[in-house]
């Protein structure tokens, strides 16, 4: 493994075993739950919503540690964007983590989203890394419905 993947492997390892962000949020006023029912991942997202801004955000859940990494590092990059900085990197990060555009995705612009650009070569992660970015897109467009990866 390169130098750059064993980094990335230590900041997946660091982010699931101590989130970010790992908390009811009580004053949110958007929330989504999600559930992956392949790999056993289940989220509660919370979203201070205002003015279009992410003022906070916080999440619970189990499950793997791609799935739990992936929410405490989305927490991170989103807090304090717009929704529509928020989505735009909810593009970038998952056509980065799908292979779309065959790896034309630059993961420099990512910041520390880049550790997850292995993900595409396990197409059974990819629902792990990108459940928590589909329940935030559901919170954000205040959708009731628990967000299902399958």
């Amino acid at each position: 493994m390169s130098d750059l993947g064993e980094l990335y492997q230590e900041v997946i390892i660091d982010h699931s075993r101590s989130p970010r962000n790992f908390h009811e949020l009580k004053e949110a006023n958007r929330r989504a739950d999600g559930h992956n029912p392949l790999c056993g991942d289940q989220i509660s997202l919370y979203v201070l919503l205002k003015d279009n801004m992410i003022q906070d955000i916080s999440f619970q859940g189990t499950g793997c540690a791609i799935s739990k990494a992936s929410a405490s590092m989305m927490t991170e990059s989103v807090k304090a964007k717009t929704t529509a900085e928020a989505a735009a990197l909810f593009e970038k990060f998952h056509r980065m983590v799908t292979g779309e555009g065959n790896g034309m995705v630059n993961p420099a612009g990512l910041g520390k989203l880049a550790a997850f650009s292995g993900v595409s070569e396990y197409p059974v992660r990819v629902k792990c890394a990108s459940l928590a970015w589909h329940t935030l897109r559901a919170a954000l467009e205040a959708r009731q419905a628990t967000v299902s990866t399958e």
